[in-house]
């Protein structure tokens, strides 16, 4: 899709299709459509049920006019209205003018907006239009049909420049994250990485089987010990000239997850292609991060495995030494990510950032507790938390801190044999988890976990999503270091 401004009068645009972006308070003003279209418009919305409530939608076409059809988008009430509305306006609008088959569009607000509405709109339009048919034949995709160019009224060439790159960003991410196991495991997820990095000039290190023994990461080979395709260590990095802070993003990338020994049942076997999504987050926002010119030094870290059960397979009983010399004795081996991260977030601490920010599905318990649209935040420092929720609150995001606080729970991931064990039973699973990373990240580094369990893949379509991956997270790793940047510069 081509997106680009548009500084015309509308009066004078001619074209497949017009989105017009209506809050409640809107409904009687056309008169800026022309003269030629705005009469009919009015009686249209006039005679119907539409009362532009947020997420509806009024269909108008005109025979013989210089636009062939018109939507009318609802934005709910002015004083509600908020940036992540703007993104679903948008990907409702690209859909419909989908439907009509229409390859050319504006979009246009009513009233003046900031540049942050243009690159939300951008984001909502790209994301609208995602669709992943790969394993479709070419019959099937007969049906789909793509806006080919699209307009943004008044909209500025950085904010539609941001809005394609984070866009861009979260699609790559669904893309990678709907692969099957067969097609992405750890091998070819490194290969995917080595691609990123000759794209976009980033730094590129991957770590084999023998490497991962000789750097002592036993969690991340015992994880990978069964499975025919070896685990590996992928660590990308951008070096800007002259960076004033250093930060590291690190993503669990278990390319499936069968539980090992303790196998799952098989209707949550189902999906485990998503458990590697923390891992797709990192090479996603790493793609980005060189388009951004930011002047951070930024690392992305993975620990890519299959959890597979088998002769080779790590067992309930066994008492792991990880990189940083900490035991862990096993309870469950379907609790392999902390695993896997605890070796990544060792190393990743070693090169000493002033952040970490880790990403993954990484408990069923975190989907209990929020549900599947919402993930858990965790941090050990109160400013990075509630500033990385602040900007997920206007990517539409959604998240919500949980505590890390209760030294009684703490005390459920002691071991009797070991130092820690990796799973603390079934209350406050999540809250337990991540007290299990936050042993492995070192001291005075802030650090932040997403536990995104649930949120990467949906069952329904709502909003700027289909079914499947949704690459959630990866817009709110990039807008918080754009306005990281903002407030150092």
């Amino acid at each position: 899709m081509d997106i680009k401004g548009y500084s015309g009068s509308i009066s004078e645009w001619s074209g497949d299709a017009l989105a017009v972006f209506l809050n409640e308070e809107d409904l009687d003003g056309f008169r800026y459509l022309g003269e030629d279209i705005a009469n009919e418009i009015g009686r249209r919305a006039a005679e119907s049920s539409f009362k532009a409530k947020k997420d509806t939608t009024l269909w108008t076409c005109l025979f013989g006019r210089r636009i062939k059809h018109v939507f009318l988008v609802g934005l709910g009430k002015r004083s509600e209205v908020k940036l992540d509305d703007f993104r679903r306006a948008a990907a409702l609008a690209v859909k419909q003018a989908s439907k009509e088959r229409c390859r050319d569009v504006l979009m246009a607000l009513p009233k003046e907006a900031s540049q942050d509405v243009f690159s939300a709109i951008t984001e909502g339009a790209v994301l609208g239009s995602y669709r992943f048919t790969k394993y479709k034949t070419s019959a099937e995709n007969d049906n789909n049909w793509n806006v080919e160019k699209l307009n943004i009224k008044d909209a500025g060439d950085d904010a539609i420049k941001e809005g394609l790159i984070f866009a861009k960003a979260q699609n790559f991410v669904r893309d990678l994250v709907n692969e099957p196991g067969n097609v992405i495991n750890p091998l070819s997820l490194s290969d995917e990485a080595k691609k990123i990095a000759e794209e976009s000039n980033l730094e590129l290190y991957i770590y084999d089987e023998k490497q991962l023994e000789e750097m002592k990461m036993m969690g991340l080979l015992s994880v990978g010990g069964a499975s025919k395709t070896p685990p590996r260590l992928i660590h990308l990095a951008y070096r800007p000239a002259e960076p004033i802070d250093k930060i590291a993003f690190v993503g669990k990338g278990i390319t499936f997850d069968s539980g090992g020994l303790n196998i799952k049942p098989s209707d949550f076997m189902r999906t485990m292609k998503g458990d590697k999504a923390g891992a797709c987050n990192v090479l996603g926002l790493m793609k980005a991060v060189s388009e951004m010119s930011l002047p951070f030094e930024i690392h992305g870290f993975i620990g890519a495995a299959e959890n597979m059960p088998g002769g080779g397979a790590y067992r309930p009983d066994d008492v792991i030494r990880m990189r940083n010399g900490k035991t862990v004795e096993i309870d469950n081996t379907d609790a392999e990510g902390r695993v896997t991260l605890a070796d990544v977030l060792s190393y990743a601490s070693e090169q000493e950032p002033s952040v970490i920010i880790d990403m993954a599905t990484l408990t069923g318990a975190c989907v209990v507790a929020l549900g599947e649209y919402t993930a858990g935040v965790f941090s050990n420092d109160d400013d990075l938390a509630s500033g990385f929720l602040a900007v997920s609150r206007k990517t539409g995001e959604r998240m919500w801190q949980l505590p890390l606080d209760d030294e009684r729970l703490r005390k459920k991931i002691k071991s009797d044999i070991a130092d820690i064990v990796n799973a603390a039973g079934r209350y406050g699973g999540a809250i337990t988890a991540a007290m299990f990373l936050q042993e492995f990240v070192g001291e005075g580094i802030k650090w932040l976990h997403v536990d995104m369990a649930g949120t990467d893949n949906t069952k329904e379509e709502y909003g700027y999503y289909i079914k499947g991956a949704t690459g959630f997270g990866v817009r709110t790793c990039l807008a918080w270091l754009r306005k990281k940047k903002e407030e150092l510069l």
